[in-house]
């Protein structure tokens, strides 16, 4: 089943009704690389990419953060439209991490300030580099078009600009390896700084636990139907 679907499904019964139908259905390997998937996200860590105009990158970067277990990513809408990542670059990805849509820049930009999160931009040429920035608060790093990089918005919403040492003649990656070099880093580096590959908090982790059980199975919702029908003659 798709996410929003489960969720609905989550809303109606609750975490653990869903948890429960699911489970039974599923081959305990599946169960144990789920449950391992969960040990492994991090909430600490998250990307938030702005005014994006190419779907491919876009879909690249929603796949690297999955890959190196981020819980969230975070997108910007702007002047190019809403965020889309291209289907047959993310791979379905985009399942198994949670997508935030902004209207704006500020927006965005306090709300993962209440959450506790320092505000990093990333920025060609900035002083402070890639292996100098402190991770031992969560941190929040933030991409560009493009074209021309990070609105000047969202820069100074930032309490850092950072960027990657370069030494050849080229003065910028594309957008995706450079999403995919700040997370695989920053990753390693916050999962040292905790002592653990992940930081789940357990609610966050029952609610994934039940959603993810539910995407893999199909037909859940008439599972959940049954279920509840049996409850009721049995009563």
């Amino acid at each position: 089943m798709k996410g929003h679907e489960v969720d609905a499904l989550i809303e109606q019964y609750g975490i653990e009704a869903v948890c429960q139908a699911a489970t039974p259905l599923l081959e305990e390997q599946r169960i144990e690389r789920l449950d391992r998937g969960l040990d492994a996200k991090l909430e600490s860590l998250t990307v938030v990419l702005e005014n994006l105009y190419d779907p491919h990158n876009g879909a690249a970067a929603v796949r690297s953060a999955e890959a190196f277990g981020l819980c969230d990513l975070h997108t910007v809408d702007g002047a190019t439209g809403a965020f889309e990542a291209a289907p047959d670059v993310s791979l379905g990805t985009q399942k198994w991490i949670d997508l935030h849509r902004h209207q704006t820049a500020t927006g965005c930009g306090h709300l993962l300030r209440e959450q506790g999160f320092v505000l990093c931009a990333t920025v060609p040429g900035a002083d402070l580099e890639l292996e100098e920035l402190p991770v031992d608060k969560p941190l929040a790093i933030w991409f560009g078009n493009e074209r021309d990089g990070l609105s000047a918005e969202a820069q100074e919403l930032c309490d850092h600009r950072v960027s990657i040492a370069m030494h050849g003649f080229c003065q910028s990656f594309n957008l995706s390896v450079s999403v995919a070099m700040f997370v695989h880093r920053l990753a390693a580096k916050r999962r040292a700084h905790l002592g653990a590959v992940g930081d789940l908090g357990e609610a966050r982790r029952e609610l994934l636990r039940a959603r993810w059980r539910g995407i893999s199975v199909r037909g859940l919702d008439m599972v959940m139907r049954r279920l509840e029908d049996d409850k009721a003659v049995s009563s």
